[in-house]
Formats: structure tokens, C-alpha cells, sequence
């Protein structure tokens, strides 16, 4: 198939996916409030929803490494119908414990889904299709700024309920192109071959154990992955408290989430070629300095040209850690391992959204913004280490092979 129209419909698929996102994750606290919950109960919905997503992604990941019949695509259209009728479900129960099962289903679903995606575009490249992940996944992020901007909107001038019916129509416009994103009709069987690249038989590391035993140093930089998300959502989950001590509110805070998801489209899309010239290793080893300098910046901030410097500095750091993220677990594991690589790639990113929202909150409560930020750039500052000696490691061993 044509290569742009294949990107093109994979872009599809995650402007769909990502414009849900927004409506879910984003706009969880307004509609949960309006649901009657407190910021406890909040916290508590999100705190579980996203721990079983990242107990439930490499389960998913294993069944599709392990058994032919079940895919990548499948599974995606699954979990998308899913939170499409857990949407449907939302706009007409009120009860708040219905409401709070139906979230967290919702929030899990879509969380086990997105590393399937990433997967997706591996999985038919590998096939013959020339599809440009970094593309489709920088207008993902505009998508879901774009999108984030039209709820507001329309919230204001429909209420509250209108929220589901636009995360209904996400969901729809994803799973309809899921539909008609076959595999090629003339995939090169040879590349998806049993066999690894220095000749052992490639079984499936399906237990947790076994895949840190396989790949210790893959690990190790998904540990230190969690540590640099840590600090990423210590920045974005709580910039309204950053940034209201300088004369910040919600409309510059608006104005400085947009400028970022729109920063991360040119990285992203230049993704391929950035990997072509600099390699894979060098760029996550970079990406990882650059989140602990955004929050260097952020910590240092005294007036709001400082903060938006900061948030500049996504471009460099999220926008090159998510391709590369998906890379490297693409270059480095077996092919009866590669969905778990990308699912455990996302956990890294959702256990620091995790262990983040459970620390930071209850840090500002207590010691303030400063001490919430110098804990994050300590944080940081380990994960950048952790990161650059376990891609140091991947790097010697994948040039050892070739």
C-alpha cells in the first residue's frame, strides 16, 4: 500500500485516539465533580484506573505475543468498543458507585489500548508499510490540543453531558478506521521470522521474571523512564500551582499546555530522521537531560517567560522520549517480545503519572510549590542517570551483535 495513505490513516487512529484522551483524562475532574465526586474520590478513580492498566497492558501484550490468532488491531478495536460503551453508559447513569466503576473500566481500557497502537505501526512496517510513526503521532498531540480547546467550548455552551457524546464520535472515528487498517495483502512473511538476529529460537518471555531476566537493561530504563515521568506530571498535573504565584491563571495555563502539545509535532515528525542521523540511543540519552532541564527551569522560574521556556522544552524532552521510547523496545526485543517492549514502555510513563499524583499532592499540601519542585528535579536528575547508564549498556551490546 501507498505509504503516505498508509501514515495517513494512521494518523487517523491516533488523532481519534488522542482527541478521546482529552475528553477522558483531561476532562476527568470536570465531569467527575459535576458527578458529585470530591478531589479524593477523584484521585482515588485515576489512582486505580491507572494501576490496572499497567498490571492489565503487559497481560494484553503477552496474549498477542503469544498466540497468532489474537492482534495487535483486534485487541485495539476491543478495548475502543469498550470505552465507547462505557461513554454510552455515562451520559445516562448518575448513581456516583456506577459512575465510579464505569470511570475506572474506562480510564483502564484506553490506557491498555494506546501501547497496541504504538505497536500497530512496528508490526506493519515490518510487513512492507512504510508508515511514519513520528508523523501520525505529533498530530496525535495536536489532535488532542485542538480537541482540547473545542470541549472547553462546547462545554461552556452544552453542558456538562455533551462531554460523552464528543468522546462517543472519538471513539467511533478510531474504531471504523481501525477497520479498514488490514495488514498488506503482500507481507513478506520472512520478516516476521522465528528466528532472533543471532540465531536463537524466539520464545516469549511471558512472565515478569523471565522478561527482566531476558532484558535486565531494558528494565532498568524503564525504571528510570518512571523516575522522568515522575517529574514530567509533577510540572503538568499541578502548573495552575505552579504558576499562580507569578501572576499565572487558567487561561495562560490554557495558552501553555497548547504551546507545548503543539511543540511536540515538529520532533515528532522529524522523528525518523533524527533517528537515521543521530541513532535511537543518543537522541533518549538527550531526551532524558532534557526533562530534568525543563524542570531545572521551571524550579528556577520567577517570572512567566521562564515557565513558558520551560515548557519550550518539550520538544526536546516528551517529544523525543515517546518516538524513541517506541523504537528502542522495537529495535531491541525479539519479535515474540516486541508488544510487551512497547506495553512496558507505557508503563513506565503511567507508573510516574502514578507514584506522581500520589506524592506531589500531598507535598504542596504541606511543604509548598518549591519543595514540590526540588523533590521532582532530584527525582529527575536520578532518572536522567538511570536512563543514559542503561541506554549506554543496550547501545554496547546491540553494537557487539551487528
Amino acid at each position: 500500500m501507498n505509504s503516505k495513505l498508509r501514515t495517513f490513516q494512521y494518523t487517523i487512529i491516533n488523532v481519534a485516539y488522542f482527541a478521546a484522551y482529552s475528553g477522558v483524562h483531561a476532562y476527568a475532574a470536570v465531569f467527575l465533580l459535576d458527578k458529585g465526586f470530591t478531589n479524593t474520590m477523584i484521585g482515588v478513580v485515576i489512582a486505580m484506573a491507572n494501576i490496572l492498566s499497567v498490571l492489565l497492558q503487559p497481560v494484553a501484550a503477552s496474549f498477542i505475543d503469544k498466540y497468532t490468532g489474537i492482534t495487535n488491531r483486534k485487541v485495539s478495536i476491543l478495548c475502543a468498543l469498550g470505552c465507547m460503551a462505557c461513554c454510552i453508559s455515562l451520559y445516562f447513569v448518575t448513581g456516583i458507585a456506577m459512575v465510579f466503576g464505569i470511570y475506572v473500566l474506562l480510564f483502564t481500557l484506553q490506557m491498555v489500548y494506546q501501547p497496541l497502537i504504538q505497536a500497530l505501526s512496528f508490526e506493519y512496517n515490518a510487513m512492507g508499510d512504510g508508515i511514519n510513526f513520528g508523523l501520525a503521532r505529533g498530530l496525535g498531540s495536536c489532535g488532542f490540543a485542538v480537541t482540547s480547546a473545542i470541549i472547553g467550548t462546547v462545554l461552556g455552551s452544552y453542558g456538562i453531558s455533551s462531554l460523552q457524546i464528543i468522546n462517543v464520535i472519538a471513539f467511533l472515528v478510531g474504531i471504523l478506521m481501525m477497520f479498514a487498517f488490514t495488514a498488506p495483502k503482500n507481507a513478506d512473511i520472512d520478516v516476521v521470522s522465528s528466528k532472533t538476529s543471532d540465531g536463537d529460537v524466539d520464545e516469549a518471555h511471558g512472565s515478569f521474571i523471565s522478561f527482566v531476566k531476558y532484558y535486565p537493561m531494558f528494565m532498568l530504563f524503564v525504571v528510570g523512564g518512571t523516575f522522568l515521568f515522575y517529574e514530567h506530571n509533577a510540572l503538568n498535573d499541578y502548573l495552575i500551582q505552579i504558576i499562580t504565584p507569578l501572576g499565572g491563571d487558567e487561561s495562560i495555563m490554557g495558552n501553555m499546555v497548547m504551546v507545548a502539545a503543539f511543540l511536540e509535532l515538529p520532533a515528532m515528525a522529524g522523528f525518523v530522521w533524527l533517528e537515521k542521523k543521530f541513532g535511537v540511543f543518543k537522541i533518549l540519552a538527550f531526551s532524558g537531560i532534557m526533562f530534568t532541564v525543563k524542570t531545572v527551569l521551571m524550579l528556577l522560574a520567577s517570572n512567566l517567560i521562564m515557565v513558558y521556556l520551560s515548557q519550550a522544552c518539550q520538544i526536546f524532552a516528551y517529544a523525543l522520549f515517546i518516538p524513541g521510547g517506541a523504537y528502542l523496545a522495537e529495535k531491541v526485543m525479539n519479535k515474540a517480545d516486541k508488544t510487551k517492549g512497547q506495553a512496558y514502555i507505557n508503563v513506565c510513563i503511567t507508573l510516574g503519572g502514578v507514584f506522581s499524583a500520589l506524592v506531589c499532592g500531598r507535598v504542596l499540601d504541606v511543604l509548598g510549590v518549591h519543595a514540590m519542585l526540588v523533590i521532582a528535579t532530584v527525582i529527575g536528575v536520578i532518572g536522567t542517570l538511570i536512563s543514559i547508564f542503561a541506554i549506554g549498556k543496550i547501545g554496547k551490546k546491540v553494537s557487539n551483535k551487528n
